[in-house]
């Protein structure tokens, strides 16, 4: 599957290998480390020091998908890459018109990745994009309609 990127860039990408997605998740994992301490660690370390106050762990377990979903929605809809997605010269884009996906994609492709990391993480989402998938893509990619390309170009645009 070859998809077209933004009229003024006049080319047409392929999806990325999946060596080169699980390196940029990998990195993410340990970007996102930061993100947890800034927004979700620092903050209610404070509220418990400052205020004595205990949030239940159901309301944590809102509040970090929360977190990490402004993120990465705000990312992807930004200009299609998280710092990890820009290293690897990784982009996220709408399968149907090859352009950065709008929010409710983004917004679908987050929810849905969620159980999809599981499916990974098993060994099943590999075997899944190795062998099933015929674009090699992630299952949440392929029910969201989006396809991380890889973009040389437009990784040096952003720096």
């Amino acid at each position: 599957m070859n998809l077209p990127l933004a009229a003024a860039e006049r080319q047409v990408v392929a999806p990325a290998s999946i060596r080169r997605r699980l390196a940029s998740m990998l990195y993410e994992s340990l970007l996102l480390l930061g993100v947890l301490a800034v927004g979700f660690i620092a903050p209610l370390t404070a509220l418990g020091v400052l205020f004595h106050i205990q949030i239940p762990g159901s309301v944590e377990w809102l509040l970090l998908f929360v977190l990490f979903g402004i993120y990465f929605i705000g990312l992807w809809r930004r200009n299609g890459q998280t710092l990890a997605m820009q290293t690897w010269q990784l982009q996220l884009v709408d399968v149907q018109t090859g352009k950065t996906p709008g929010f409710s994609r983004c917004l679908l492709r987050y929810v849905l990745a969620w159980p999809s990391l599981l499916f990974i993480l098993s060994g099943f989402g590999l075997l899944w994009a190795a062998f099933i998938d015929r674009d090699r893509q992630f299952l949440h990619d392929r029910l969201a309609g989006t396809c991380l390309v890889y973009n040389p170009h437009r990784a040096q645009e952003v720096s």
